[in-house]
């Protein structure tokens, strides 16, 4: 229980600090476009309330939820193969580099001509760009799997689902995480980039609106609201992570403790 207060700590220690020196900076402001932090709060409280939050706010986070998933589960699984497979490597990687060096953004003009403009084009703009940091992480993972690991398991007649899920996913679990540490992060910033797009509702269509409307407090209020999205989605990641890779962390503990 202290470990986990002693990450919250650090997770949230910086951002207090620059919260503290924008409000002091911010504090005699009279222009237009950088308003006292104290409105912007006061803003908040008004324009983020039961109901923005139902419909702008929470369409978001299921978009991003929904496009991170798919590009979890099809990163992992795309990864597993391509980084099992000297010779499916050798035929997708040149492709798999292509399709990595075009930015996401440019794809919704795209996708929306085949997705329409509802949230499937949303939820496929996210997953593009989330999944390419988990396949290459899980590629390079499977990789690395231990070689003496590996003849072991075909020793004992370790195979298919087992060898799997005890050998390959275990051993690639570290960078694999690395990967979907590095896709949320991304994946926000798809998420408000797609809802620009013909959009209804969403964080990315309200701060669009507050901006052509000229509502500087409530833009900057919905900026702030994104900055503590993203906040919360890294804390609650590092907890999951901390639990699921506690083996992990102790072997690296250990490790440091000889030396």
């Amino acid at each position: 229980m202290i470990d986990v207060l002693k990450k919250i700590v650090l997770a949230i220690a910086l951002p207090a600090l620059l919260f503290a020196a924008w409000w002091f900076a911010s504090a005699g402001s009279e222009n237009f476009y950088w308003p006292p932090l104290r409105e912007i709060l006061r803003t908040f409280g008004e324009v983020w309330t039961g109901e923005r939050l139902r419909t702008d706010v929470l369409p978001s986070v299921l978009r991003l939820a929904a496009g991170y998933a798919v590009a979890v589960l099809v990163g992992v699984s795309l990864g597993v193969v391509v980084g099992g497979n000297r010779r499916v490597r050798a035929v997708l990687e040149p492709v798999l580099e292509f399709f990595r060096a075009i930015p996401p953004p440019v794809l919704v003009p795209v996708i929306m001509l085949f997705a329409g403009i509802g949230d499937t084009m949303k939820v496929v703009v996210i997953a593009a760009g989330c999944v390419w940091p988990i396949l290459l992480n899980t590629v390079e993972g499977v990789r690395a799997v231990d070689g003496v690991l590996a003849d072991t398991c075909r020793s004992y007649g370790i195979s298919g689902g087992a060898r799997l899920r005890h050998l390959v996913l275990r051993s690639a679990s570290p960078q694999i995480a690395a990967g979907m540490r590095q896709a949320l992060s991304i994946g926000i910033i798809l998420m408000v980039i797609s809802e620009m797009f013909a959009a209804s509702n969403g964080l990315g269509f309200a701060i669009v609106q507050f901006q052509r409307g000229f509502a500087i407090p409530d833009m900057w209020s919905g900026i702030l609201l994104l900055g503590l999205l993203g906040l919360i989605l890294s804390v609650l990641f590092r907890l999951v992570e901390g639990r699921a890779l506690a083996w992990y962390h102790g072997q690296r503990r250990a490790q440091r403790g000889t030396r």
